[in-house]
C-alpha cells in the first residue's frame, strides 16, 4: 500500500473532525462548502489507508490515575534494531523508538505504580538479547497531553 495522500480538503475534514470526532458528515460539508457524500467518501478513504483511525479517548479523570513511565534502554549496538522491534511488540509500551543520545531505545508505557514498574523493566526488558541497562522515570505531574498528537494513554 502506498503512502497516504492528504491533501488541503482532507486537511479542512480533519481539523473539524479533531475538534469533534462525533460531527456528522452533513455538517463537515456544511462547514467547508463540500458536498455530504464527498466528505464521506474522503474519510472513508482516510480510514482504509490506515492515515487515520476514529475512536474515544479517555481522560486522566478519577481517583486511580495512571502513571506514564519513561524507560531509556540501553544497548549492544548489534541488537538495537532488533531488540527496539522486540520492545516495541510488547504489550505494555505504548511508545518505542530508537534515539540518539544518552539511550538507544526510549519506550513509554502507562504502570499503577512504580512496583509495577520494576517489575517490567526488570522482567521483560532486562531479560531481552543484548540490553545492559535500563533507566525509569515516572511522571509525577502533567503538565499537558495533546491527545491530538497520538494517543499514547490507554485506561
Amino acid at each position: 500500500m502506498s503512502k497516504p495522500r492528504i491533501d488541503e480538503v482532507d486537511r479542512r475534514i480533519l481539523v473539524r473532525l479533531a475538534k469533534d470526532a462525533r460531527m456528522s458528515n452533513r455538517e463537515i460539508a456544511q462547514s467547508i462548502g463540500l458536498a455530504e457524500g464527498t466528505v464521506r467518501g474522503r474519510i472513508k478513504r482516510l480510514q482504509e489507508e490506515k492515515a487515520i483511525k476514529i475512536m474515544a479517548l479517555t481522560s486522566f479523570g478519577g481517583r486511580d490515575l495512571p502513571v506514564m513511565a519513561y524507560i531509556g534502554v540501553r544497548v549492544d549496538l548489534h541488537c538495537i534494531a532488533d531488540t527496539a522491534k522486540a520492545i516495541a511488540a510488547l504489550p505494555f509500551v505504548r511508545f518505542a523508538a530508537t534515539m540518539l543520545g544518552r539511550y538507544d531505545i526510549l519506550a513509554i508505557t502507562i504502570v499503577k505504580d512504580g512496583a509495577e514498574l520494576v517489575g517490567l523493566v526488570n522482567e521483560r526488558i532486562m531479560s531481552l538479547s543484548g540490553v545492559h541497562h535500563a533507566e525509569t522515570t515516572l511522571a509525577v505531574k502533567n503538565l499537558k497531553y495533546d491527545y491530538r498528537w497520538g494517543r499514547i494513554i490507554d485506561q
